[in-house]
C-alpha cells in the first residue's frame, strides 16, 4: 500500500469564476463525497486549485470510474504526494517508471509556488540525469513511453505521469434547476444529461396518454432515469395524464395542426408545473428541422403561449450527434426499445411545417382547453427516481 498515493482533481471552467470559484469548490467537493459516500477509507483535502483525495490503490479504478463522470471535474491525475525536497520528489519520480516496459521518457515541471528552488530547468535537469545514469530509458520529448508531470505547490509537490479525463462543465447544482420534457426518445435523455454538465439539476415531465401508450414506456422512462442517476442522484419524474386533451384536439382541430396545437398545451402544462416546482427553465431535446414541429417558425408558433425561458441543448447538433452522446453516456439502448410516446403515435400524415399563431388560435378556441389544462395538473403523479429504488419498478 503507497501511503501518499492521492488522486488529484483538476477543475476545468471553475477557474473562470472569480470571487465565486469558492462556492463552486465547495458545491464540488459536497458532490464528490456524496458520490463516493460508500467509500470509508478516503480522506479529502479541499483547496482552491484541486481537491486532493487520498486513496487505497485497491479501489483506485472504480472511484475514478465514479469520479470522471461528475460534472465540474475536467480531469483525474493519480499523483504521488511528495516532501518539496528535490530528493524526495526524485524518488517517487522513480515510482513511476518501469525500466522493463518503458523505453522513453519526458519530464515537464510547473512551480505553482516560485519561492521554490531550484526553478523548473534545473529540477528537470536533475531528475533527468538521475533516470538516464540509473535506467536503460532515453529522453524523447515527442512521443515518450512516460510523460512525467512534476508540480509544485505551496503544500506539497505532487509527481504523475496518467490522467483521465472528466464530465467538464460546473459543479451539479450551482446553476439551478430545470424541467425537462421526457419524452422517451433518443434527444431528451441527451439534452437532459448536457443540462446536469452545466451544472443544472433536473426534474423531468412526461406525457401520458394511456391507452394510445402503453405502460412500457412509463417503465422505459425509469430506466432512462437509473442510467442518468449516473450524474444526479435523484430525479423527480412528473407523469401528467394527456389523454383527454389529446382527443379534444383531434375532435377540434385539423389533422395538419394537431402536433403544433398538443405542443403548445404541453408548454402551457410544463409553465404551470414550472413555477409550481420552482424551476427556472423548460428544457427539450428539440433539434432545428428535425421534425415538421422542430422548424423556426413551429418553435416560435410553439413559444409564443409561454412565457418562460426554453432552452433547447441540441438545438443545432445533427441526428448522428446526438446517437454518438446517447450511446456514450448509456441512454442509446433503452431510448431505442419499442415504446412510443404520444407525440410519436399521433404523428399526422401531413404536418404544418410553417404553422402561424393566427392560423392556430382559432381552433383553439373550439374547445375548453384550459379547464383540461388544470385537470391534468392536478392529476400529475410525482415518481422519485434513484438507485436506492431500481428495483421498485
Amino acid at each position: 500500500m503507497q501511503d501518499n498515493l492521492y488522486l488529484m482533481v483538476h477543475f476545468g471552467e471553475l477557474n473562470t469564476k472569480g470571487k465565486n470559484k469558492k462556492d463552486f469548490i465547495h458545491q464540488l467537493a459536497k458532490n464528490i463525497k456524496n458520490s463516493l459516500k460508500d467509500f470509508n477509507n478516503l480522506y479529502y483535502d479541499v483547496l482552491h486549485d484541486h481537491i486532493y483525495i487520498k486513496i487505497d490503490e485497491t479501489c483506485i479504478n472504480e472511484v475514478i470510474d465514479i469520479l470522471k463522470d461528475i460534472s465540474g471535474i475536467k480531469k483525474i491525475s493519480i499523483v504521488y504526494k511528495c516532501q518539496k525536497e528535490i530528493n524526495d520528489i526524485i524518488n517517487n519520480v522513480f515510482k513511476l517508471i518501469d525500466d522493463e516496459k518503458d523505453k522513453t521518457f519526458k519530464l515537464n515541471c510547473k512551480r505553482a509556488d516560485k519561492t521554490f528552488l531550484p526553478h523548473s530547468d534545473e529540477i528537470i535537469h536533475q531528475i533527468a540525469t538521475k533516470i538516464l545514469k540509473n535506467t536503460k530509458l532515453k529522453v524523447d520529448v515527442h512521443n515518450p513511453d512516460k510523460n512525467i508531470h512534476i508540480e509544485i505547490r505551496y503544500e506539497a509537490a505532487y509527481v504523475y505521469c496518467k490522467s483521465i479525463l472528466g464530465a467538464g462543465g460546473y459543479p451539479l447544482g450551482v446553476s439551478g434547476k430545470a424541467l425537462v420534457m421526457l419524452s422517451g426518445g433518443i434527444d431528451s435523455p441527451v439534452a437532459a444529461y448536457m443540462m446536469m454538465k452545466r451544472g443544472v439539476k433536473i426534474e423531468c415531465i412526461h406525457f401520458a396518454s394511456p391507452p394510445y401508450t402503453q405502460i412500457g414506456v412509463i417503465y422505459k422512462l425509469y430506466d432512462l432515469l437509473h442510467v442518468l442517476n449516473r450524474y444526479q442522484e435523484k430525479i423527480n419524474l412528473l407523469i401528467v395524464p394527456f389523454t383527454k386533451i389529446q382527443d379534444a384536439i383531434y375532435s377540434n382541430c385539423p389533422e395538419s395542426y394537431a402536433i403544433t396545437i398538443m405542443r403548445r398545451m404541453m408548454y402551457r402544462i410544463s409553465e404551470a408545473i414550472l413555477k409550481q416546482r420552482k424551476c427556472l427553465a423548460i428544457v427539450n431535446g428539440e433539434s432545428i428541422g428535425q421534425v415538421a414541429s422542430q422548424t423556426l417558425v413551429s418553435m416560435d408558433t410553439i413559444n409564443k403561449v409561454i412565457s418562460s425561458v426554453v432552452i433547447r441543448p441540441l438545438a443545432c447538433f445533427d441526428k448522428v450527434d446526438i446517437i454518438d452522446i446517447s450511446k456514450k453516456i448509456k441512454t442509446y439502448d433503452v431510448s431505442i426499445r419499442p415504446y412510443e410516446d404520444c407525440c410519436t403515435i399521433f404523428t399526422p400524415k401531413n404536418p404544418k411545417t410553417s404553422p402561424k399563431e393566427e392560423d392556430v388560435v382559432p381552433f383553439e378556441k373550439r374547445f375548453d382547453y384550459q379547464s383540461l389544462i388544470d385537470e391534468a395538473i392536478k392529476n400529475t403523479k410525482i415518481e422519485t427516481i434513484s438507485l436506492d429504488n431500481e428495483n421498485e419498478f
